[in-house]
């Protein structure tokens, strides 16, 4: 080299920098490097989103809308009143949140208090589906690769789905401040208001900066987007266990002040109005954007810090059938489902001898509604079987997905090329999702009833609540056939499952509160078959759903079989 230039071959200048590693170099030039392309990614994120982002930011604007409207066009001054029997129930604290400002109710804090917290996991899971979609997702289709191949730097990618899902999540909080602010609930002042739509938003960056994280650890975006939704889960138990305290008058109230979502609600909008609460939020994400920034450094593209564990020289014998396989791609999810199920149903059985003891201290008109001490003990358990199908029924959805992923990530044609038909493949997938199902709320059913029985010393209470919770998975089944139903005839709508859950699960769940009719409710997938031992089981609402599940099944075989392998 020194030959050459002294030949006037190469400026001599040049030595020292030819010399150096590529990813050497001046600080300030490789801090500089690592974000290069920031606006070019982010403007190419915003157009893929350009339906996904408004339809995200507009759903939960106007999930405020409805909610704020419909309390106050359909109740009045006594029916609101009414309803503080409801709000001070630990049950609800434990489902909605502490209940600031239940003692002197209004139109606004009814809204707040009851529907506020739906809308924060709504957020949250806006959060977390956007960020694994753009960073993880890409890196395992390959994308990402040929990105980085351009003009972008180590970080660009990250730091783009971050600047993406931030700025969704301000939006969402501007939109639900606008809409329940111009609400028919007449909720002055507006720095309540836009206090809500902040705490909303929080709650939202908080699980796109964990999200950020998790994505670094694993290798595949559906563990990446497991383990976020399994802080998601943990963060929402925790500050329910915080707020059924609190309800009761117990002293565990502190666990809401170690939640992300108990953050949010300590705001207290239109009663306490604090902001400082959210501080902590802003701490956290200021805190884990590095971190996840420091992970992505240490791994390399496509890799996750958590390294894939060999696989064995020979195959499983149940790996040659397509059952087998579907069980080999589902069991990690499954597996990691059954945990935090058995773990939250344990939990909150343990609190049953706690609700039936703190039956004395209730106002009479609680005892009365939920029929006496064992009359809390059967509406607590029948309340729990429902809210467990909810969350069986959003796994039998995610599970569902998988589906797609398969043919999307190009590794379904395979499969397909051997002898294996469209139909049965399809089958094989549906019948592990199914199992899976009923095992995980046979199990919450088990943890359920082991916890209520080791609280009260009752243990006849095991019997009841495992059947409570099996006999709901028809209507977890239901969704899942709508589903697959979904996939089969056009892939891309298949989220639309979603919103008939986000119904559903809100019909259910607030349906009586709001006083609806009958015919409305019933169009819930959650109502039919009863919230056992509360209520008596419908026989004939298993079997409806049972059957709309094998049509629907029947439905997306036909229209896979008839349709083209899709790679987008």
């Amino acid at each position: 080299m020194t030959l050459l230039a002294s030949a006037g071959g190469l400026p001599r200048r040049n030595d020292a920098r030819l010399a150096q590693p590529v990813q050497g170099g001046h600080s300030k030039d490789r801090a500089g490097s690592e974000m290069t392309g920031l606006w070019t990614l982010l403007r190419l994120m915003g157009r893929r989103d350009r339906w996904r982002a408004p339809i995200w930011i507009l759903s939960l604007a106007a999930l405020t809308a409805y909610f704020a409207n419909a309390i106050a066009v359909i109740m009045d001054e006594d029916t609101l009143a009414s309803m503080v029997v409801f709000a001070k129930n630990p049950v609800m604290g434990l489902i909605t949140g502490p209940g600031y400002g239940m003692d002197e109710i209004t139109i606004p804090r009814f809204v707040v208090g009851m529907y506020g917290i739906f809308l924060m996991l709504g957020a949250a899971l806006m959060s977390i589906t956007t960020m694994t979609r753009h960073t993880r997702a890409e890196e395992q289709t390959g994308r990402a690769e040929l990105l980085r191949a351009n003009v972008t730097g180590r970080h660009t990618q990250l730091l783009a789905a971050l600047a993406l899902t931030l700025v969704m999540n301000l939006f969402a909080g501007l939109f639900m401040t606008l809409t329940f602010f111009f609400s028919e609930a007449n909720p002055d002042p507006f720095s309540s208001a836009l206090l809500f739509g902040a705490s909303i938003s929080a709650a939202g960056c908080v699980f796109a900066a964990i999200t950020g994280v998790t994505v670094q650890l694993s290798s595949f975006a559906r563990a990446a987007s497991g383990m976020a939704g399994a802080v998601l889960a943990a963060a929402f138990v925790v500050r329910g266990l915080g707020d059924m305290s609190a309800v009761s008058g117990g002293d565990l109230k502190w666990l809401s002040w170690l939640s992300p979502l108990g953050w949010s609600q300590q705001t207290a909008p239109y009663t306490l109005d604090r902001w400082t609460p959210l501080l902590l939020s802003v701490v956290v994400i200021v805190i884990l954007i590095p971190v996840s920034l420091l992970l992505q450094s240490r791994r390399d593209l496509s890799a996750g810090i958590f390294a894939d564990r060999l696989g064995r020289a020979h195959a499983s014998a149940a790996l040659s059938t397509s059952t087998g396989l579907a069980l080999r791609l589902q069991r990690s999810s499954l597996f990691w489902w059954s945990i935090g199920v058995f773990a939250m149903a344990l939990v909150f059985g343990s609190f049953t001898g706690t609700m039936r003891d703190g039956a004395a201290g209730m106002p009479p008109e609680i005892l009365d509604l939920m029929g006496g001490p064992r009359g809390i003990v059967d509406g607590y358990m029948g309340y729990m079987a429902l809210y467990f199908a909810m969350i069986v029924a959003a796994y039998a959805i995610i599970a569902s997905s998988g589906l797609r992923a398969e043919e999307t990530g190009l590794r379904t044609e395979p499969v397909l090329a051997t002898a294996v038909g469209r139909g049965r493949w399809v089958m094989s997938w549906t019948l592990v999702t199914m199992l899976g199902s009923l095992w995980l709320m046979a199990l919450a059913g088990v943890a359920e009833g082991l916890g209520a029985a080791a609280s009260t010393g009752d243990w006849s209470l095991l019997g009841p609540a495992v059947l409570g919770h099996v006999a709901q998975t028809a209507s977890v089944w239901a969704l899942l056939g709508l589903a697959l139903a979904l996939y089969g005839a056009a892939p891309r709508l298949q989220g639309l499952t979603w919103i008939v859950f986000v119904y559903g699960a809100g019909m259910a769940l607030f349906g009586h509160m709001m006083d609806l009719d009958d015919a409305v409710l019933d169009t819930s997938v959650f109502v039919h078959i009863g919230q056992y031992p509360a209520q008596d089981l419908s026989a004939g609402a298993v079997v409806a759903l049972t059957v709309a599940t094998a049509v629907l099944l029947a439905l997306g075989v036909i229209g896979f079989r008839r349709r083209d392998l899709t790679t987008v």
